[in-house]
């Protein structure tokens, strides 16, 4: 009798404490940077340092997960080799950021992996690492890069709206987690989202612009001659370094990122109720009782340089024609180049209307003007990545920033009716004629 009540005891000391480290549950971060490149800057930094953010509130790097492409620190353009910066000034974000996914591994079928936990998926990619989380545990994604109607980009191909949701829902399913928070920086990055992530399945996210409208890089720097930042991003990190986000909630960030970034609407979807309950430090950290604070938030002054994305090519390129002299070697270099990005966004303008046209001829003509002048909701996801990814294998990559800010015109073909061989079809006629473009970007 005193050996079973002895076994009993012993077991219900193993339940209490399997009870109390379930309740108290971890904290999981998945960062995300999808562009490479020094015209792409501000991605990377970014994500450094929304890194540099989880891992000073306790969140330790066995949670965090970091996705980029990382070519940015030993850079030939980099003046400060092995240094990243995020604002004028700044401090090195760089430093101790886990090299997880990098190069060619940053994909968003590695990302998806990622977030499911695929853990066998991932043997001898990276570092391996993938979501642990469980339904006790708060996971804070952030993803920061070019996008497009129902898309976002990546070094290597494009995450469809429709496949990120396919795979938040699978998240929930399995029990991924207890509470999610997911942080989008991309021209039209609220098409990722709207109409798509339910309000009850504890998910609270916020994007950096609405279904239609371009985010905006910020921070030109004049000796690294590129932008250190977006406008969104450097919002919302700079507000969890100056506030207490032991105290701010969820909803309240959302608001000082929503006033502060005044060229785009900021967004939110999911379940408000979460971003009203819950404090920021809940997902961006795993110390609740942590008020530490680093630098203040930036002057506002020095983000009115904002560029929209798709102009920050040509942005930068006309800032470093202004420092040679007329008629200099270096000067008539940058204006070639100069006249080669604009010769290259006209061409992607041009094959985008032509396939739109001749999609028309076989149906419908007279919408033609209608769908190449107003945006429609994105409704019909498979035939907008069927045909996406058409263009994608005959026509340029749709990762360059001239193309995203084009494929609306794409997803209207879909939106009117026209059938993915019809459209398919247009794309043939006009790419076979051009040739696949490989524009460098």
């Amino acid at each position: 009798m005193l050996l079973s009540q002895h076994i009993i005891f012993i077991a219900s000391i193993v339940l209490i404490g399997a009870v109390g480290r379930s309740a108290a549950g971890q904290n999981w971060a998945v960062l995300v940077a999808g562009s490479n490149g020094w015209y792409n800057y501000r991605h990377q930094s970014d994500v450094c340092h929304a890194y540099q953010i989880l891992h000073k509130n306790g969140i330790p790097d066995s949670n965090i997960i970091v996705m980029m492409y990382d070519d940015l620190a030993k850079d030939k353009q980099n003046p400060t080799k092995g240094v990243i910066i995020n604002h004028p000034d700044g401090q090195d974000v760089y430093k101790g950021v886990p090299h997880d996914y990098t190069g060619k591994t940053v994909t968003p079928k590695n990302f998806i992996n990622v977030l499911l936990g695929k853990k066998d998926l991932m043997k001898g990619v990276g570092s391996g690492k993938v979501l642990e989380s469980g339904p006790d545990d708060n996971v804070f994604i952030y993803f920061t890069d070019h996008g497009a109607t129902g898309l976002v980009a990546f070094p290597t191909g494009v995450l469809y709206a429709k496949d990120l949701n396919k795979t938040i829902a699978e998240m929930h399913t399995e029990k991924k987690y207890k509470e999610m928070v997911i942080y989008i920086e991309a021209c039209e990055s609220g098409s990722m989202l709207e109409g798509l992530l339910p309000d009850n399945i504890n998910i609270y996210a916020t994007t950096a612009s609405n279904a239609e409208e371009s985010s905006y890089a910020c921070y030109y720097d004049a000796k690294r001659e590129t932008y250190l930042g977006d406008l969104y991003s450097v919002n919302w990190m700079e507000d969890s370094d100056a506030e207490d986000i032991t105290k701010e909630t969820l909803f309240k960030q959302f608001q000082v990122t929503q006033q502060t970034t005044n060229l785009s609407h900021v967004m939110q979807y999911g379940d408000l109720t979460l971003g009203a309950s819950h404090n920021v430090i809940e997902f961006q950290g795993a110390n609740k009782t942590n008020k530490q604070q680093s630098a203040g938030r930036m002057n506002t002054l020095l983000k009115g340089d904002a560029v929209a994305t798709v102009d920050v090519r040509q942005s930068i390129l006309s800032h470093r024609l202004a420092k040679f002299a007329v008629n200099s070697i270096e000067r008539m270099q940058l204006e070639r180049e100069l006249a080669q990005t604009t010769e290259q966004r006209e061409i992607i303008s041009k094959t985008i209307d032509s396939i739109a046209q001749i999609a028309f001829q076989v149906n419908r003509a007279n919408a033609y003007e209608t769908v190449t002048s107003k945006r429609m909701k994105l409704t019909q996801h498979d035939c907008y990545k069927a045909a996406t990814q058409h263009i994608h294998e005959k026509c340029f990559d749709i990762q360059n920033e001239y193309a995203l800010n084009k494929l609306w015109i794409v997803a209207n073909l879909c939106e009117i009716g026209l059938q993915s061989f019809t459209i398919n079809h247009a794309i043939d006629n006009v790419c076979d004629a051009l040739g696949r473009q490989n524009f460098q970007y």
